[in-house]
């Protein structure tokens, strides 16, 4: 008696239907077109579940609200990398409506939404040196910040100061140190 269960035959028919790609006329009702020209890289729910936004290497982030019957509405794009963006995070809605978002042209855009669907950059960081590939919002309770890192090695918290609307930056980690060479 063995433990290891027995594969199930697949026809090589079934097998291409599976892992074949939907095309745009088959897509199903609950997946989202999102426009984007180009591979998608995240995706991230808002807090109350009643946007989400999806950011991809044609270099620009997408907002969708929903229309309450389950289906996602376009509300706007963000355009303010010059390189694919990785990674997008909200912030929590105690601070209003603000998206991070984090790319391989080492940017860091915190952007907020001025009115309704119409968005800008609020804040900017252009330190690293190379590519930055994720961030995290940290929980409300400690304000308004976020963690981000890069491919350089190192790490930064940017934190915003509510009394000044200013922000305040730190690096966290040196770089590793290259092992010695053969």
């Amino acid at each position: 008696p063995s433990s290891i269960p027995t594969p199930i035959p697949v026809s090589s028919k079934m097998s291409a239907a599976m892992h074949a790609p939907a095309s745009r006329d088959t897509i199903p009702k609950h997946v989202i077109d999102t426009g984007h020209s180009d591979m998608i890289h995240d995706v991230q729910a808002d807090y109350y579940g009643r946007r989400i936004a999806t950011c991809s290497s044609d270099r620009s982030i997408k907002i969708f609200e929903t229309d309450g019957a389950g289906g996602k509405i376009f509300e706007a794009e963000l355009l303010g990398h010059d390189g694919p963006v990785w990674q997008v995070a909200w912030a929590h809605p105690k601070f209003g409506s603000y998206l991070a978002s984090v790319g391989f042209d080492r940017r860091v855009i915190l952007w907020s939404e001025a009115s309704k669907g119409v968005w800008r950059k609020s804040y900017e960081y252009l330190w690293h040196a190379s590519s930055v590939n994720a961030l995290a919002f940290a929980p409300h309770p400690l304000g308004l910040a976020l963690a981000v890192a890069s491919s350089d090695g190192f790490a930064s918290v940017l934190s915003h100061n509510p009394a000044t609307n200013s922000w305040t930056e730190r690096r966290l980690a040196e770089p590793a140190a290259s092992p010695p060479g053969p």
